[in-house]
């Protein structure tokens, strides 16, 4: 699979070991209107491929050319930019901010040593949640697990630490949806998942319903859900949903989310079809605090009528627990 910007950590790595050369450029702090957000990579060749971003284009010439001088010194620095109201505007900002910049070149002892960086790309390959800390007072660096850092892996967000000089980078897997019901609302759900940077998972046994010429280019299984989300995988950075009505279809999914750490789980139906469920789940064993994990009626209440509309009620949901907690 060809590598893309949300891969820095292993094109970076993979620059490394082809002894091209590799520095990595994190934001670490933002003020005001800053381009790209705190966490925000980009990789620097010794032979001068990117792949990423640190401000839109306004710093990056800049940031490169520190990366060069990283790269023959082995040192790590921290730079900081402020971002004119012009150079903002250029990159379709409003208006300027202030970011600072922490470049690293892999493989020295004052840098990203290749261990550290060999260790992250390896839990990223296995979908599990890793941090990346970096002392800027020693510059000494090391990996960590979410019981660490359990707030700031919740969020997403990477940052400094109160001490100022600690910073920790969040690397958790990306976010993933199954949707388990080919109807109607699935259509417009699958397009708004993926625009929201989910990579989504149509689950249907009914194939006349999960046909190609009715989800094109979509992910489908024909296996029943629970088989199918077994085989998909459920984890933290999971959201799934229920649309089918059915509880042949719909249950065994419920029951194997509510087995597993997914962040958010919704499910349609009208509060009385919800009361036959909760009867049914509490009749398998779940207690009323696993059972009220489930969101139901699905999405949030806007008045969403059509399927696009209710489409845009669940996603506002989701995004909703995800950022904010259930």
């Amino acid at each position: 699979m060809q590598k893309g910007f949300d891969d820095i950590p292993e094109i970076a790595l993979d620059w490394h070991l082809a002894g091209k050369g590799a520095v990595i450029a994190t934001v670490v702090q933002t003020w005001g209107s800053a381009p790209r957000p705190v966490g925000a990579l980009l990789a620097v060749s010794g032979e001068g491929e990117l792949m990423g971003s640190v401000s839109g284009g306004c710093v990056e010439g800049a940031v490169v050319a520190e990366a060069f001088d990283a790269l023959d010194s082995g040192a790590s620095k921290i730079l900081e930019f402020g971002v004119s109201d012009d150079e903002a505007f250029a990159v379709g900002l409003a208006c300027g901010g202030q970011i600072r910049v922490m470049v690293q070149p892999v493989g020295s002892d004052k840098g990203l040593p290749e261990d550290v960086l060999a260790d992250l790309v390896a839990a990223r390959a296995k979908r599990k949640p890793i941090a990346h800390v970096v002392d800027t007072a020693d510059w000494s660096r090391r990996t960590a697990t979410p019981s660490e850092f359990p707030d700031r892996f919740r969020m997403d967000r990477s940052g400094f630490e109160e001490d100022g000089a600690t910073f920790v980078a969040i690397h958790n897997p990306p976010l993933r949806m199954a949707v388990v019901g080919a109807v109607h609302i699935s259509q417009p759900l699958l397009q708004m998942a993926r625009l929201a940077g989910y990579d989504p998972f149509l689950v249907d046994p009914r194939e006349a319903f999960a046909s190609e010429s009715r989800f094109p280019e979509e992910t489908i299984s024909h296996d029943w859900p629970d088989e199918a989300l077994a085989a998909y995988g459920l984890d933290a950075r999971t959201a799934v949903v229920t649309l089918t009505h059915d509880p042949k279809i719909d249950d065994p999914a419920i029951i194997a989310a509510l087995k597993s750490d997914v962040f958010y789980l919704g499910s349609l139906g009208s509060k009385r079809t919800h009361a036959k469920r909760v009867a049914r789940l509490e009749e398998a064993g779940f207690t009323a605090d696993e059972i009220g994990k489930i969101h139901a009626p699905v999405g949030l209440d806007i008045g969403a009528m059509s399927p696009a509309e209710i489409a845009i009620s669940v996603m506002a949901q989701i995004t909703q627990v995800l950022r904010k907690g259930a």
